[in-house]
């Protein structure tokens, strides 16, 4: 109990030793009686640590020392005392704070007799000033995960250990090896990772929305293998979870707008036919996209770029032909210092590509909608979970300067290797806005309307077009919820509007469980061959789950919470249940309640029963699932008494 307090390790819940590089740890070795006169001396008493498959020195994979008369916190070091009853002896080993992390043997080398100690775990550690992980902020230091062992299998399952295991369990001391390592595991697009990722219909497997813990994804992956599915969010959830397992501050990072170069011109380009249809094109924006930042220091690009890094697990692009991504320095990205290693270039873009729509005429010609080249659109409200609360915290000004900013322009242009499309010029034109209803909550029926307003000195006489169309958060458009046209025109000064009504019985059959509907409002004058676009994305507000905690709850002693939910659609919902799960207090292990059906305009009702297993401030995640209505989440705070 001593060395895992010491070394933040109590949390695991293990019997076994686990603890953190660069720091004493106590072990006790009882003499037999005929070891009573046991000699410390640097000669007779010599220890050996051992990792990996084939442990070398060359390595680092395998340390000899001897005794001092103290420890050293800057390689393997060991020091001893007798116990005055003569029973024991007290054995202080520090490791080094750059050794590889990993499972070790430990070896009593007595010259004509050696005798094994045992094993320990060595994990990366944020509280130690010399390892690269190093942080020097006590609130920001999270709370580790259990499974630490997966996570270990996680490394050993990697191509790059089945290649090399030596060089591999060598290069496990450099968390940069290790994240990149992580960021192409998590996914199993070219291995026997993790996850695999699924964007359309699932037929088979567990919905990416369903997931609400790490801990089973994880036990699940030990016992068989790649587990189906994963969307961005829970690829990054898992990067964080294995990475602090590992010792490695992580944070999850989500990006509003968030840009998909395939090209690396560092722009978004939309490209529509002379009838405003949308074309085929291999660049897109997510309405959100999820990864993760590590912390760590940069000794391969320099200290200037020490910090977080951004890594990303879900398979998007390959990198030196693997699908992974980072770790890049977020100082890199912020200042387009785009030769940084790693994958700075494609992060880069997804802050900061800028958007410009383009209209391919029957003569092949292209041109561009006005005022289609946006610079603020990608890159919003990047956010991570503040540290002590579950408020959001805005991290955008870590990633990019203020948008419009002459020091955000510098940058872009900085990064910018390719010459930018002509802009048109700024005389006067047509102005298309969308205007959202108050309540656009899952169920309802609501009316949407677009304005277009001529601000030329003379009349225009325009199609003017407003369509509606379910959209996947990957920005993948799905089909229509609501098509609208009118030929109209529009005198000098004025405005015209074109209303759109979104009924359920249209848009809840194609809308997928992200429930998100794209609105693009799209006018054309083709006597001047001026187009005139503007899009929203609607997000329908989903209901609330209400959760109540049915009394106290006390480590090891059943508590119940009853959870509720109304459903608001007009139709019954199938196959209803609620699942739970929190770290000490479901013991690892997602519960579920299955509560069959539900009528139109019903409560869904259900009481879980769990048992804590650890005092402190808890956090209880709910799910609820159905055939009609999925991936509905909500949490409460759970304060456990010992």
């Amino acid at each position: 109990m001593r060395n895992s307090n010491s070394h933040h390790t109590e949390l695991y819940g293990e019997e076994r030793l686990i603890v953190r590089r660069g720091q004493p740890f106590i072990i006790l070795l009882h003499l037999k009686p005929c070891n009573k006169e046991l000699k410390l001396s640097e000669k007779n008493f010599t220890l050996i640590v051992e990792t990996g498959p084939v442990p070398r020195t060359e390595s680092g994979t395998k340390v000899s020392f001897g005794l001092r008369d103290s420890t050293v916190d800057s390689e393997w070091s060991a020091s001893a005392t007798n116990d005055p009853s003569g029973n024991t002896v007290s054995v202080s080993i520090s490791s080094s704070p750059n050794a590889p992390i990993g499972v070790y043997s430990l070896t009593l080398d007595q010259g004509e007799q050696k005798t094994s100690l045992g094993q320990f775990t060595l994990l990366f550690n944020a509280w130690c000033s010399r390892d690269a992980v190093y942080m020097r902020s006590e609130t920001k230091r999270q709370d580790l995960n259990q499974e630490y062992w997966i996570c270990l299998k996680i490394l050993d399952e990697n191509p790059k250990f089945i290649s090399d295991a030596d060089k591999d369990c060598s290069g496990r001391s450099n968390p940069i090896y290790v994240t990149r390592v992580l960021s192409a595991m998590i996914n199993s697009n070219d291995d026997k990772g993790v996850l695999v990722g699924n964007w359309g219909e699932v037929l088979d497997g567990v919905h990416p929305g369903t997931w609400i813990g790490s801990g089973d994804i994880l036990r699940q992956w030990a016992e068989s293998g790649p587990v189906r599915y994963g969307q961005c969010w829970v690829f990054a959830a898992l990067a964080c979870t294995v990475s602090r397992a590992l010792g490695i501050p992580c944070r999850v990072v989500t990006n509003f707008q968030s840009a998909h170069d395939t090209n690396a011109n560092l722009m978004i380009e939309k490209l529509y036919d002379e009838d405003g249809k949308r074309m085929s094109h291999a660049d897109s924006i997510w309405n959100f996209h999820v990864w993760v930042d590590s912390w760590m220091s940069r000794p391969d690009l320099g200290p200037e770029f020490d910090g977080w890094q951004a890594s990303d697990p879900t398979p998007q692009e390959k990198s030196e032909g693997v699908f992974c991504c980072g770790p890049s320095s977020l100082k890199a990205i912020r200042e387009g210092d785009l030769t940084k290693k790693y994958d700075t270039p494609f992060i880069f873009a997804e802050v900061n590509a800028d958007v410009v729509d383009l209209v391919r005429l029957s003569n092949g010609e292209i041109v561009k909608f006005r005022d289609s080249t946006d610079s603020n659109y990608v890159g919003r409200f990047i956010s991570t979970k503040a540290v002590g609360s579950n408020e959001r915290h805005d991290i955008t000004h870590q990633y990019k300067y203020p948008e419009g900013s002459k020091e955000e322009r510098r940058v872009y242009e900085k990064a910018q290797h390719h010459n930018k499309l002509q802009q048109l010029g700024e005389e006067p034109g047509l102005a298309l806005k969308i205007k959202l209803a108050k309540n656009m909550s899952l169920g309802s029926d609501f009316e949407v309307y677009t304005v277009l307003t001529n601000n030329c000195l003379e009349a225009r006489t325009c199609t003017f077009q407003f369509f509606a169309d379910a959209v996947s958060y990957n920005g993948k458009l799905g089909n229509s919820c609501g098509f609208v046209s009118d030929k109209v025109e529009v005198p000098s000064g004025e405005e015209r509007r074109l209303f759109l009504r979104l009924d359920y019985d249209r848009y809840g059959s194609v809308i997928t469980s992200d429930r998100l509907i794209k609105l693009s409002a799209i006018a054309i004058d083709k006597q001047v061959a001026e187009y005139q676009k503007a899009e929203k994305t609607i997000v329908l507000d989903e209901p609330d789950i209400e959760i109540e905690l049915l009394g106290e709850a006390t480590v090891n002693q059943s508590v119940t919470a009853e959870l509720t939910l109304w459903n608001p659609l007009p139709k019954s919902l199938q196959d209803c249940s609620f699942t739970v799960e929190g770290v000490g207090l479901t013991d690892g292990k997602p519960i579920t309640a299955r509560i069959g059906t539900v009528d139109p305009e019903q409560e869904a009702k259900a009481r879980v029963k769990f048992s804590p297993t650890s005092a402190g401030s808890r956090v209880l995640l709910v799910n609820f699932d159905s055939n009609n209505l999925k991936n509905i989440k909500s949490f409460i705070n759970v304060v456990v008494k010992e």
